[in-house]
């Protein structure tokens, strides 16, 4: 939430540069509403907590309880960005490890990937994927041929670096289990989407979640409740912003 006059916060770090302005001024506009009725009680990070879940159930999505109690960080540096989210080409041991040390299951990483039953990417996260794999195959096999040659129209090999695409082919709009439907049929975007079905270790979670929408949903509401743990300042840490966007506002 924060932002630097020198682009130097955490979300002007590459991997947040396309997190969408609107959604920031949601927060911004909600802790303005709270704030006016009950000043200084509530923090942007639960403000943003609860956002989260609200965006999920207004495009079809299960509601859960969200943890309250949150302090806002006195840290936001682009420069602690990188390493602590997962790369498009993450094999599942990697993609454990990351979330492991956060406390979180491999159960729980497949249910928070299906997030990826929204939003976009640009083309140059995948682009590999399609134009140069490997030396044997430029097109990654595992993708299926009729949505690789989707992604290849959508996303030529010269494309505007700011064209992005959905992430969900099917039903980009809504926050549904056919992200996992899509990975059975070879409709992952990323590796690290295809990959939860490919390897034989998480396959199962993925043939149930895209059987299941309620095992699904039963399972993201757990992993968005061990998410909302993370990193949490309590008591004394932090402070709680007047201002979203400015560190001990």
């Amino acid at each position: 939430m924060v932002s630097s006059p020198n682009g130097d916060a955490e979300k002007d770090a590459p991997d947040n540069l396309s997190l969408a302005g609107d959604g920031f001024d949601t927060v911004v506009k909600a802790k303005q509403a709270v704030d006016a009725v009950c000043p200084k009680v509530v923090s942007c990070a639960d403000i943003l907590a609860l956002a989260a879940r609200d965006v999920v159930v207004l495009a079809g999505g299960p509601s859960f309880n969200v943890e309250l109690g949150r302090r806002d960080g006195m840290v936001s540096k682009a420069s602690l960005v990188k390493g602590n989210l997962p790369e498009p080409e993450f094999s599942l041991s990697q993609l454990n490890a990351m979330f492991a040390k956060h406390n979180l299951s491999q159960i729980d990483m497949i249910a928070l990937s299906g997030a990826h039953t929204l939003g976009f990417s640009h083309c140059n996260r995948f682009a590999k994927r399609l134009y140069s794999f490997s030396s044997s195959s430029p097109v990654d096999p595992s993708l299926n041929a009729e949505y690789a040659q989707q992604l290849m129209s959508a996303c030529p090999k010269d494309v505007d670096p700011s064209i992005a695409i959905d992430m969900d082919p099917e039903t980009p709009r809504t926050f549904d289990n056919v992200y996992y439907q899509n990975l059975v049929s070879g409709k992952g975007l990323f590796t690290s989407d295809e990959v939860l079905f490919s390897d034989p270790a998480s396959q199962p979670t993925v043939s149930d979640f895209a059987q299941s929408s309620g095992d699904f949903s039963g399972a993201f509401a757990t992993a968005m409740r061990k998410l909302g743990r993370v990193g949490v300042k309590t008591g004394s840490q932090g402070s709680i912003r007047t201002d979203c966007t400015v560190i001990g506002s």
